[in-house]
């Protein structure tokens, strides 16, 4: 499925950006309209760079061969599906996806030898094809939390239920650099319904299966699935001080604040019918049952004045009779953490081998960019806001988006083009500050080598 190459675009070069209003995905989606975008604006160098991990042969302690043994993957038009390739260089990447112009682009670990090339040495008997390195990954999508959310279901999402990605953001996040000292975390938008995190310190992508696994785990606490009411388990008198920290920042005032003022929660009997059903004590759920139905035709209230009384007058029965059982002491913060604590799928974590989409791809099914997130502003990231490949072929007709976007100097109007924004923050806030600790680390592991050499020389 190879297809003709893109040249560069001319000052009198247009392409009719159509609308996606009403619009079927084909007709502002497609291998056209890609063509232009992997042909002027897709940042090859800074994902090559980001991948290499300072391995730019410039130091004799390089590893000339790092980058060629990572695997990526290209699903084409019509769900071809391409896994194991692999690419010497930046310009051989570029070539091969203006070859075929990939609908969707996965990034996967790197390799013992090179993934292009693994049929020649599995025919040696020896197992030598094995995944070595991979960024430790995290992969949240808003599907999971269609029993909380109200305004959406699906894939849809809105500036309502956004905010449930905003928070498991931030509670991640923080663990991620408070509790296991990592320091280089990429948060980047899915293109549609989620959000993707790449923890790309050395000790993160060298972690074994069985390590991954058990970073995985520590974040479990939604435990569930759709056939149990009660989804979250909280045990013992008082919550892991990660989930205590989680709770106090983030959790509880976003449940009581923000969701209630968007999703109501307690709001109509079907909704609080599911919160009741989290509390293992049939006597209190008829209790509050009986007081919520009395009270749901004389209300002058909106629904989420109704909301934050009702989860008041709950958590003040809970609280007068939590002695009854112990089962009750946790139940505050179990309904608070089903509602609003990060449903990671924990399987995409768990497995050096997983793929996962590369920053700044397009998305099929919305034609959005798959941006990177500021974690340290999420509240402001809005995924209705982000770019896409209509809009940024408009952009390149007006001749108001800058093509070369490898070009690293900064004296220029990247920032204010629709893309640049995103490419400056992507190069300042994470990938310089991880290419100059990977240059240290590369730098020091040589110096380590040459001494112990000299050493086995002193006798």
């Amino acid at each position: 499925m190879a297809r003709e190459e893109t040249g560069s675009r001319g000052d009198d070069t247009m392409i009719d950006a159509p609308q996606f209003t009403n619009s079927k995905p084909e007709e502002f989606f497609n291998v056209h309209y890609l063509r232009i975008y992997y042909g002027n604006l897709f940042p090859y160098n800074d994902i090559h760079k980001w991948l290499s991990y300072g391995h730019d042969g410039k130091h004799p302690g390089c590893d000339d061969y790092y980058f060629g043994r990572r695997e990526f993957s290209f699903t084409l038009e019509n769900d071809v599906y391409l896994r194991y390739k692999s690419f010497k260089s930046a310009s051989a990447l570029e070539h091969a996806i203006k070859s075929c112009f990939p609908y969707k682009i996965d990034i996967g670990a790197v390799y013992s030898v090179d993934p292009d090339k693994r049929h020649a040495y599995s025919q040696t008997g020896t197992n030598v094809f094995t995944p070595v390195e991979r960024e430790l990954v995290f992969d949240i999508d808003i599907t999971d939390y269609d029993d909380v959310r109200y305004c959406c279901s699906g894939a849809d999402v809105c500036s309502k239920c956004w905010p449930l990605m905003t928070v498991a953001i931030k509670v991640i996040h923080t663990s991620l650099k408070e509790d296991f000292g990592f320091k280089h975390i990429l948060w980047v938008f899915s293109g549609r319904r989620g959000v993707h995190c790449w923890v790309c310190d050395p000790k993160a992508r060298r972690m074994t299966n069985e390590q991954r696994s058990a970073v995985a785990e520590y974040f479990r606490v939604y435990k569930g699935n759709e056939n149990n009411a009660r989804k979250v388990a909280l045990m013992g008198y008082s919550l892991h001080p990660f989930l205590a920290i989680s709770y106090v920042d983030f959790l509880k005032g976003f449940f009581e604040g923000e969701l209630q003022e968007n999703q109501s929660i307690f709001s109509t009997k079907d909704k609080y019918d599911k919160i009741l059903e989290l509390i293992s004590d049939e006597d209190i759920q008829s209790e509050l049952r009986e007081k919520w139905e009395k009270s749901a035709n004389r209300s002058s209230l909106s629904e989420e004045a109704i909301s934050l009384v009702r989860w008041e007058q709950l958590k003040n029965t809970l609280q007068s009779k939590k002695h009854k059982a112990p089962t009750l002491r946790m139940c505050v913060e179990e309904i608070v953490f089903t509602f609003t604590y990060p449903r990671i799928d924990l399987e995409v974590s768990k497995q050096m081998n997983h793929l996962l989409k590369a920053p700044f791809c397009v998305h099929p099914k919305t034609g959005r960019v798959c941006v990177p997130i500021d974690p340290n502003n999420c509240d402001e990231f809005d995924p209705l806001a982000v770019p896409t490949l209509s809009q940024l072929i408009e952009e390149i007709n007006s001749g108001g988006s800058k093509m070369d976007v490898d070009d690293d100097d900064d004296d220029d109007d990247t920032d204010t083009s629709l893309l640049g924004k995103s490419i400056k923050f992507f190069r300042s806030s994470f990938l310089e500050p991880l290419l100059k600790s990977c240059k240290e680390e590369i730098e020091n592991s040589y110096k380590t080598k040459i001494g112990k050499s000299k050493d086995s020389f002193s006798w």
